[in-house]
């Protein structure tokens, strides 16, 4: 028992703590390591005798997936970062297999943000889909909005069968306008391929550093533009979709089919808002009016 005013065996002196060696003068001390998300989503779907139904799904840490009550025979699954957003050192993975005949929507509950990353960090999101014979996938995520500081690799594969059918959208957003917000520091590397049985189908590959807003900003590369998006539509019909398409276009996109069954777009915007004017119009068209809803709350 300790007498009144002694102090305990466990008081500062009575163990050994490590003291904290300080930083040499004129050196900044590193800022302290912060708990790092992760988030796997990894999903299948195969056909029903009510449509395409779910397979299996496997989720953990702070990224889940809801499935809205379908409206027709497809299937979607709606991705939800409960992390609030990325920065430095997290990471997120998305598997997605379509079964044979079967159509699945994927698509987001919001615009993904990558934050400010601590020096060194770098966090990565990386989607696979696998789509089997006579199966149809719709990835259309929502913009992903670029803050200044962040730190982002961002990948998406797509392996295809044959008769495999895919259309794809990856809107981009540098910084919020709106806020006057501006990229002068920041890094952003995005990895998209498609591949066929055969033979790559699709390689795009997009890696900028720095002061993005004056890369931007030279007339040849962007126009000063602060939004982007990249469209992919894979399917027999392609070829018959471009006349059309192009005639929803603004000035500042382009269309080319690259083969008989492969149409890309990429557009150029101002802002996410004008960006949105012009791509809600065309996913409607190659939805058949069956975009997410999401999208448009």
């Amino acid at each position: 028992m300790l007498k009144a005013g002694a102090k305990p065996e466990y008081a500062e002196g009575a163990i050994n703590i490590p003291t904290p060696i300080p930083a040499p003068a004129g050196v900044p001390s590193a800022p302290p390591l912060q708990p790092r998300a992760r988030g796997a989503v990894s999903l299948s779907v195969r056909s029903g005798g009510r449509g395409t139904v779910l397979a299996r799904l496997r989720q953990s840490g702070s990224l889940k997936a809801l499935f809205p009550r379908p409206s027709g025979t497809g299937l979607q699954a709606v991705l939800i970062n409960t992390g609030g957003g990325v920065t430095g050192g997290d990471r997120f993975r998305v598997e997605a297999h379509a079964g044979a005949g079967t159509e699945l929507t994927l698509t987001t509950q919001a615009a993904e943000r990558a934050y400010r990353a601590q020096p060194g960090l770098t966090g990565s999101i990386a989607t696979a889909i696998t789509v089997d014979a006579g199966a149809r996938v719709n990835w259309l995520p929502q913009e992903t909005i670029l803050y200044d500081g962040a730190a982002l690799n961002r990948s998406l594969t797509v392996d295809m069968a044959e008769d495999a059918a895919l259309l794809l959208v990856e809107p981009l957003v540098f910084g919020r306008t709106a806020m006057g917000e501006s990229l002068r520091d920041a890094q952003f590397i995005d990895h998209i391929e498609i591949r066929g049985p055969a033979a790559p189908l699709y390689l795009d590959r997009l890696r900028l550093a720095g002061d993005i807003a004056g890369h931007l900003g030279r007339r040849a590369v962007a126009g000063s533009a602060n939004a982007m998006a990249t469209l992919v539509y894979v399917a027999p019909d392609a070829g018959a979709r471009l006349a059309p398409l192009r005639a929803l276009l603004p000035a500042t996109a382009g269309a080319s089919l690259i083969r008989e069954t492969l149409l890309c777009i990429r557009i150029l915007a101002p802002d996410s808002f004008v960006l949105r004017q012009s791509l809600i119009p065309i996913l409607n068209r190659l939805t058949g009016d069956d975009l997410p809803r999401t999208w448009t709350i």
